[in-house]
Protein backbone atom coordinates (compact mmCIF):
# COMPACT_ATOMS: atom_id res chain seq x y z
CA UNK A 1 0.00 0.00 0.00
CA UNK A 2 2.68 2.26 0.73
CA UNK A 3 3.90 1.88 -2.70
CA UNK A 4 0.93 2.75 -4.13
CA UNK A 5 0.22 5.74 -2.16
CA UNK A 6 3.94 6.80 -3.38
CA UNK A 7 3.07 6.43 -6.89
CA UNK A 8 -0.26 7.71 -6.29
CA UNK A 9 1.80 10.94 -4.84
CA UNK A 10 4.11 10.76 -7.68
CA UNK A 11 1.51 10.57 -10.61
CA UNK A 12 -0.33 13.71 -8.52
CA UNK A 13 2.78 15.91 -8.41
CA UNK A 14 4.44 15.62 -11.99
CA UNK A 15 1.31 14.90 -14.44
CA UNK A 16 0.40 13.25 -17.51
CA UNK A 17 4.30 13.50 -17.91
CA UNK A 18 5.26 11.26 -14.93
CA UNK A 19 2.43 8.89 -15.99
CA UNK A 20 3.97 8.42 -19.40
CA UNK A 21 7.85 7.82 -17.95
CA UNK A 22 5.94 5.13 -15.35
CA UNK A 23 4.65 3.18 -18.43
CA UNK A 24 7.85 3.21 -20.42
CA UNK A 25 9.79 2.41 -17.28
CA UNK A 26 6.97 -1.37 -16.74
CA UNK A 27 7.44 -1.26 -20.90
CA UNK A 28 11.23 -1.74 -20.03
CA UNK A 29 11.28 -4.01 -17.53
CA UNK A 30 8.58 -6.57 -19.56
CA UNK A 31 11.21 -6.03 -22.49
CA UNK A 32 13.89 -6.95 -19.70
CA UNK A 33 12.45 -10.25 -18.85
CA UNK A 34 11.60 -11.07 -22.38
CA UNK A 35 15.20 -10.74 -23.27
CA UNK A 36 16.48 -12.62 -20.15
CA UNK A 37 14.18 -15.29 -21.17
CA UNK A 38 15.30 -15.49 -24.59
CA UNK A 39 18.92 -15.40 -23.97
CA UNK A 40 18.48 -18.25 -21.61
CA UNK A 41 16.40 -20.75 -24.27
CA UNK A 42 19.13 -19.80 -26.77
CA UNK A 43 21.75 -20.63 -24.48
CA UNK A 44 23.63 -17.55 -25.45
CA UNK A 45 27.28 -17.06 -23.41
CA UNK A 46 26.75 -21.31 -23.01
CA UNK A 47 28.57 -23.11 -25.65
CA UNK A 48 30.62 -25.56 -23.83
CA UNK A 49 29.72 -28.51 -26.41
CA UNK A 50 29.62 -26.42 -29.36
CA UNK A 51 33.27 -25.85 -28.92
CA UNK A 52 34.29 -29.07 -28.33
CA UNK A 53 32.80 -29.83 -31.21
CA UNK A 54 34.58 -27.01 -33.27
CA UNK A 55 37.20 -28.25 -31.15
CA UNK A 56 37.23 -31.87 -32.84
CA UNK A 57 36.34 -30.55 -36.17
CA UNK A 58 39.77 -28.39 -36.56
CA UNK A 59 41.51 -31.42 -35.25
CA UNK A 60 39.97 -33.53 -38.00
CA UNK A 61 38.12 -35.80 -36.13
CA UNK A 62 34.64 -35.07 -37.91
CA UNK A 63 32.63 -38.17 -36.23
CA UNK A 64 33.65 -36.78 -32.62
CA UNK A 65 32.59 -33.23 -33.96
CA UNK A 66 29.13 -34.18 -35.32
CA UNK A 67 28.40 -36.16 -32.27
CA UNK A 68 29.26 -33.21 -29.98
CA UNK A 69 27.28 -31.48 -32.63
CA UNK A 70 24.38 -33.05 -31.91
CA UNK A 71 24.09 -33.03 -28.08
CA UNK A 72 24.61 -29.21 -28.25
CA UNK A 73 21.57 -27.37 -27.51
CA UNK A 74 23.08 -23.96 -28.56
CA UNK A 75 21.04 -21.73 -31.29
CA UNK A 76 24.02 -21.79 -33.41
CA UNK A 77 23.88 -25.65 -33.97
CA UNK A 78 22.11 -25.67 -36.48
CA UNK A 79 24.25 -23.33 -38.41
CA UNK A 80 27.13 -25.10 -37.87
CA UNK A 81 25.61 -28.33 -39.13
CA UNK A 82 24.93 -26.47 -42.32
CA UNK A 83 28.37 -25.64 -42.75
CA UNK A 84 29.70 -28.54 -41.98
CA UNK A 85 27.04 -30.33 -44.66
CA UNK A 86 28.09 -27.46 -47.13
CA UNK A 87 29.37 -28.07 -50.39
CA UNK A 88 32.54 -26.71 -51.40
CA UNK A 89 30.79 -23.32 -53.42
CA UNK A 90 31.57 -19.88 -54.15
CA UNK A 91 30.72 -17.31 -52.03
CA UNK A 92 29.58 -19.98 -49.40
CA UNK A 93 31.03 -17.97 -46.52
CA UNK A 94 28.71 -14.85 -47.32
CA UNK A 95 25.64 -16.65 -47.23
CA UNK A 96 26.61 -18.68 -44.00
CA UNK A 97 26.94 -15.18 -42.38
CA UNK A 98 23.99 -13.89 -43.50
CA UNK A 99 22.48 -16.46 -42.02
CA UNK A 100 24.43 -15.73 -38.65
CA UNK A 101 23.36 -12.64 -39.31
CA UNK A 102 19.68 -13.04 -39.55
CA UNK A 103 19.99 -15.53 -36.21
CA UNK A 104 21.53 -12.60 -34.20
CA UNK A 105 19.31 -10.32 -35.35
CA UNK A 106 16.70 -12.06 -33.37
CA UNK A 107 18.72 -11.66 -30.35
CA UNK A 108 19.03 -7.94 -31.09
CA UNK A 109 14.85 -7.71 -31.30
CA UNK A 110 14.03 -4.87 -28.61
CA UNK A 111 17.02 -3.52 -28.62
CA UNK A 112 15.67 -0.74 -30.28
CA UNK A 113 12.97 0.34 -27.91
CA UNK A 114 15.50 0.11 -25.30
CA UNK A 115 17.57 3.03 -26.57
CA UNK A 116 14.27 4.85 -27.84
CA UNK A 117 13.46 4.62 -23.89
CA UNK A 118 17.19 5.50 -22.43
CA UNK A 119 17.46 8.73 -24.60
CA UNK A 120 13.69 10.09 -24.29
CA UNK A 121 13.34 9.71 -20.75
CA UNK A 122 15.47 12.09 -19.55
CA UNK A 123 14.10 14.51 -22.25
CA UNK A 124 10.07 13.92 -21.36
CA UNK A 125 11.56 14.60 -17.50
CA UNK A 126 13.49 17.77 -18.88
CA UNK A 127 10.37 18.84 -20.39
CA UNK A 128 8.02 18.14 -17.39
CA UNK A 129 10.69 20.34 -15.56
CA UNK A 130 9.96 23.21 -18.31
CA UNK A 131 5.96 22.61 -18.08
CA UNK A 132 6.07 22.88 -13.96
CA UNK A 133 8.73 25.89 -14.27
CA UNK A 134 6.39 27.39 -16.50
CA UNK A 135 2.91 26.93 -13.99
CA UNK A 136 5.26 28.32 -11.05
CA UNK A 137 6.17 31.54 -12.45
CA UNK A 138 2.33 32.14 -13.74
CA UNK A 139 1.28 31.52 -10.23
CA UNK A 140 4.32 33.76 -9.22
CA UNK A 141 2.88 36.55 -11.94
CA UNK A 142 -0.83 36.36 -10.69
CA UNK A 143 0.26 36.77 -7.34
CA UNK A 144 1.13 40.15 -8.09
CA UNK A 145 2.79 42.37 -5.48
CA UNK A 146 1.73 39.88 -2.52
CA UNK A 147 4.58 37.05 -3.53
CA UNK A 148 5.89 34.23 -1.46
CA UNK A 149 9.04 32.65 -1.99
CA UNK A 150 7.16 29.23 -0.63
CA UNK A 151 5.02 29.34 -3.38
CA UNK A 152 8.09 29.64 -6.24
CA UNK A 153 10.36 27.23 -3.93
CA UNK A 154 7.41 24.67 -4.01
CA UNK A 155 6.61 25.07 -7.78
CA UNK A 156 10.49 24.24 -8.39
CA UNK A 157 10.59 21.09 -6.24
CA UNK A 158 7.44 19.94 -7.64
CA UNK A 159 8.41 20.69 -11.31
CA UNK A 160 11.88 18.80 -11.03
CA UNK A 161 10.63 15.72 -9.91
CA UNK A 162 9.79 14.84 -13.69
CA UNK A 163 13.31 15.06 -14.52
CA UNK A 164 14.51 12.67 -11.43
CA UNK A 165 11.89 10.09 -12.62
CA UNK A 166 13.10 10.49 -16.16
CA UNK A 167 16.81 10.05 -14.97
CA UNK A 168 15.40 7.01 -12.62
CA UNK A 169 14.19 5.89 -15.73
CA UNK A 170 16.79 6.38 -18.03
CA UNK A 171 19.76 5.09 -16.52
CA UNK A 172 19.09 1.95 -15.37
CA UNK A 173 17.43 1.15 -19.05
CA UNK A 174 20.60 2.41 -20.48
CA UNK A 175 22.67 -0.18 -17.94
CA UNK A 176 20.54 -3.33 -18.99
CA UNK A 177 20.61 -2.36 -22.92
CA UNK A 178 25.05 -2.12 -22.47
CA UNK A 179 24.96 -5.36 -21.13
CA UNK A 180 22.75 -7.04 -23.65
CA UNK A 181 24.33 -5.21 -26.13
CA UNK A 182 28.01 -6.69 -24.83
CA UNK A 183 26.55 -10.23 -24.83
CA UNK A 184 25.33 -9.69 -28.05
CA UNK A 185 28.64 -8.79 -29.40
CA UNK A 186 30.39 -11.72 -28.07
CA UNK A 187 28.04 -14.10 -29.66
CA UNK A 188 28.61 -12.02 -33.10
CA UNK A 189 32.58 -13.60 -32.70
CA UNK A 190 31.98 -16.31 -31.81
CA UNK A 191 29.68 -17.35 -34.68
CA UNK A 192 32.30 -15.72 -36.91
CA UNK A 193 34.73 -18.08 -35.17
CA UNK A 194 32.77 -21.48 -35.37
CA UNK A 195 32.12 -20.48 -39.16
CA UNK A 196 35.56 -20.22 -40.05
CA UNK A 197 36.80 -23.21 -38.18
CA UNK A 198 34.36 -24.80 -40.02
CA UNK A 199 35.38 -23.42 -43.59
CA UNK A 200 38.69 -23.64 -42.77
CA UNK A 201 40.13 -25.94 -40.25
CA UNK A 202 43.40 -26.10 -39.23
CA UNK A 203 44.04 -30.02 -40.28
CA UNK A 204 43.32 -29.14 -43.59
CA UNK A 205 46.82 -27.26 -43.68
CA UNK A 206 48.45 -30.21 -41.86
CA UNK A 207 49.07 -32.12 -45.27
CA UNK A 208 50.78 -29.59 -47.23
CA UNK A 209 52.77 -28.85 -44.18
CA UNK A 210 54.38 -32.01 -44.18
CA UNK A 211 54.56 -32.63 -47.84
CA UNK A 212 56.05 -29.61 -47.81
CA UNK A 213 58.53 -30.45 -45.26
CA UNK A 214 59.22 -33.76 -47.32
CA UNK A 215 60.10 -31.80 -50.61
CA UNK A 216 62.70 -29.34 -48.52
CA UNK A 217 64.23 -32.74 -46.93
CA UNK A 218 64.81 -34.06 -50.13
CA UNK A 219 66.39 -31.52 -51.96
CA UNK A 220 68.18 -30.93 -48.50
Amino acid sequence: MNILSSLREILALGGPVVAILIVMSILTVAVSIYKLWQFAACGVGRHKVLSQALQAWDAGDRATARTRLAQSSSYLAPLVEAAMDAPDTPDLDARLDAEAGLALAGLERGFRLLDTVAQLAPLLGLFGTVLGMINAFQSLQSAGSSVDPSLLAGGIWVALVTTAVGLAVAMPTSMVLSWFESRTARERVFADKALRTVLVPNHSNRPATRATETLNAEHA
